[in-house]
């Protein structure tokens, strides 16, 4: 086996959340890979960014802008994909919300934001764009969970739900549509340096928090180059229905 399995050179992905965080990270290696990227999130402006930093690495890119939440702008974003691309290769269901509330003070809005977000919208993603995979017979789906998946925390139950169904959704869409040579996988990411948690870890909590994993550290935003390209790729060929955990070694305490 060489690189070449990792190669994306002619593949089409889609990353939502593509616009700052790990989504602009993944959607930096994919296109890095050799792919055309489409970058999806609500503001257009930032996704543009993202765009024209992978055109000036030599890559492909389209930024569109879509709720994740609304079947009709899916529809509308698939749509536009297939006209500019005439196919999709991977879809990377990336775009999830985070937050604390313990559950006494737990209103039902909140919870319904939780659920809408993180797990309706990569449900819509997978459906629409899933018609076009089905039709060709191949694709590559990467639900983007995260390590509160399998780990417990306090007042993290509406976001803890909401990624732990994520990874029984994954398993089940792989069941369906393993006829079809669709691999779907989930990714959970630990905790990661970004520009939302950077005060959060920076503070005394943070720093507390840092020493009980076991590796000492949170990840670095570009950590997770290799993991969605291998899920992404030829390499995970033969992986479906398969949660990968980037922690740490969170999962281990």
């Amino acid at each position: 086996m060489t690189l070449s399995v990792f190669d994306l050179s002619g593949k089409v992905a889609i990353v939502t959340g593509g616009s700052k965080g790990l989504g602009r990270e993944m959607a930096l290696a994919l296109a890095e890979a050799g792919a055309a990227v489409v970058v999806v999130s609500r503001t257009l402006e930032a996704l543009e960014k993202v765009a024209d930093t992978i055109r000036q690495q030599g890559g492909t890119a389209l930024a569109v802008a879509a709720d994740v939440t609304r079947a009709e702008q899916i529809e509308a974003m698939v749509a536009r994909v297939m006209a500019t691309f005439g196919q999709i290769d991977i879809l990377v269901n990336n775009a999830g919300i985070g937050g604390t509330t313990p559950v006494l003070e737990l209103d039902e809005a909140e919870w319904d934001r939780f659920l809408t977000v993180n797990l309706k919208g990569p449900v819509l993603c997978a459906k629409y764009v899933g018609r076009e995979m089905v039709k060709r017979r191949q694709g590559k789906i990467i639900n983007v969970a995260s390590v509160f998946a399998q780990v417990t925390a306090r007042y993290m139950g509406a976001y803890a739900a909401s990624k732990a169904a994520l990874v029984q959704f994954t398993r089940i869409l792989a069941l369906e549509w393993s006829r079809y040579n669709i691999q779907v996988n989930a990714l959970c990411p630990g905790y990661f340096a970004t520009p939302m948690n950077a005060e959060f870890f920076a503070s005394e909590a943070g720093q507390r928090l840092i020493q009980r994993l076991p590796m000492q550290r949170i990840g670095r935003p570009e950590e997770i180059r290799g993991a969605i390209v291998f899920l992404a790729s030829a390499a995970s060929s033969y992986m479906t229905g398969a949660a990968l955990y980037l922690d740490g070694g969170h999962t281990l305490v």
